[in-house]
């Protein structure tokens, strides 16, 4: 018992140290540091103006504002709950005045491009894991061009970096088919992720002992009823871990689709870098908000694993 809090200690030690060296790097750095600024980017209570879709007359009427449409004089808009109302009652606004403004809480663009990210990263997820089960499903087929098909599948992605794939999804196969930048970045992402799913599939599938499909196939089973109802029910619960611990890659990997102008957490990133010019505070900033998704994922993921542990044993 010791023994162990002893190593736990210089764990401690040797975290502190790295945070000593951190912070005297930082020191000998000419730099300004504004974490202040960094709050507003996340969440921030602000005025918003609140303006006119419409081109017509004000009435005000127990703190309410109507907009009478000139043009259309069906049309009507209602403004409600304003905490400074900018105009009075008979005049005359256009399209795109400021008719008042209302306080509340704001979601900034780094919290913005967090939930672009996950959006990115599940539906890429959802593609690439009938992706990477066909694929896995062909790399142990005993038919020759599906595993050749297969295997080459794996082996030019795997081969292959994602920022090249992404150029190519957007620019040649966007192009031909019309793709926006949202689809052609789920459709890089899930590609990838699909070519490594199929080698977890493919090694889950391995995993299960050759004598479960010799004694499917003796009770009368074809190949197919084999694999359908006794080798991937096994091997998908081999799986899951893995595949869970692939969503975390996939959530890292989603930072290179801002090459083409999605506004992930990276793009964000470097758009208020851009307007605040202070990269340190922002990056490490970017950086903790990964940290902690993955992180949490990790958590859930390793308890996920305990319990198949348990109901295993």
């Amino acid at each position: 018992m010791n023994s162990r809090w002893f190593w736990h200690g210089v764990y401690a030690l040797v975290l502190l140290a790295l945070a000593l060296a951190i912070y005297a790097a930082s020191r000998t750095v000419d730099y300004t540091w504004r974490w202040d600024r960094v709050p507003d980017y996340i969440v921030a209570y602000e005025d918003v103006d609140l303006r006119s879709t419409l081109t017509g007359i004000v009435e005000i009427s127990d703190g309410q504002v109507d907009i009478i449409g000139t043009q259309d004089a069906a049309a009507t808009e209602t403004f409600g709950d304003l905490d400074e109302v900018l105009v009075e009652d008979g005049d005359y606004v256009f399209d795109g005045d400021v008719i008042g403004t209302r306080s509340g809480w704001r979601i900034g663009p780094l919290t913005w491009g967090l939930v672009v990210t996950l959006q990115l990263s599940i539906l890429a997820l959802l593609f690439a894991v009938p992706i990477g089960l066909l694929a896995g499903l062909g790399r142990v087929s005993t038919n020759p061009a599906a595993r050749n098909l297969a295997a080459t599948y794996v082996e030019l992605i795997r081969g292959t970096p994602l920022l090249v794939q992404i150029f190519i999804f957007y620019f040649f196969v966007g192009t031909v088919l019309s793709l926006s930048r949202m689809t052609a970045g789920v459709a890089a992402l899930a590609v990838f992720t699909g070519a490594y799913i199929a080698e977890i599939v493919r090694a889950g599938i391995e995993s299960i002992p050759k004598g479960q499909m010799e004694a499917a196939r003796s009770l009368g089973m074809s190949y197919g009823q084999a694999m359908r109802h006794v080798i991937l029910p096994q091997a998908m619960r081999r799986t899951l871990p893995p595949m869970a611990g692939q969503l975390i890659n996939l959530i890292k990997d989603s930072s290179l689709v801002s090459v083409i102008a999605i506004t992930d957490l990276t793009k964000a990133g470097r758009e208020v870098v851009n307007s605040t010019f202070s990269p340190f505070e922002v990056w490490f900033t970017v950086a903790a908000m990964y940290l902690v998704l993955t992180a949490g994922l990790s958590l859930l993921i390793r308890r996920f694993e305990l319990r198949l542990a348990r109901s295993d044993g």
